[in-house]
């Protein structure tokens, strides 16, 4: 009895191919008496490094020289807090902080962790709606 499959690539999942042409090119290799291995080896690479650049929201200088750059966020995407750890990771001496719509806001929606969860973690000073005054007497 032969089994009915949904759609070719369901057929293909369950012969171990990903995809209904792998298991074309398969059965045709084998019709053809070709000797083949499938992914049976790895090749390793490194995904080359991109350059990019980050333009801050607002940059205040503070009274000893440095600069305060503030990023002001009403959503934190996962895009957005992997951008704002490799800045932190490559720029260790920056102070960059967020403003929050909510810093309550949790960062996925099955999520417990929230903004200031994530803030704290990746030692980021946050506030909520506005500039903190203690920020601005720096």
């Amino acid at each position: 009895m032969k089994r009915r499959y949904k759609n070719q690539k369901q057929a293909s999942l369950v012969l171990g191919y990903r995809s209904g042409l792998e298991e074309k090119i398969s059965a045709q290799l084998t019709e053809l008496n070709v000797d083949f291995s499938y992914e049976t080896e790895k090749i390793y690479y490194t995904q080359p490094a991109k350059n990019r650049s980050y333009k801050p929201d607002f940059i205040k200088s503070k009274s000893d020289g440095n600069k305060l750059y503030i990023e002001t966020k009403g959503r934190l995407t996962a895009a957005d807090r992997k951008k704002h750890e490799w800045v932190k990771d490559q720029n260790p001496n920056l102070d960059i902080r967020f403003i929050f719509t909510n810093s309550n806001t949790k960062i996925a929606k099955n999520s417990k962790t929230t903004y200031a969860d994530w803030c704290n973690k990746n030692g980021f000073l946050f506030a909520d709606k506005e500039i903190p005054k203690e920020w601005l007497e720096e």
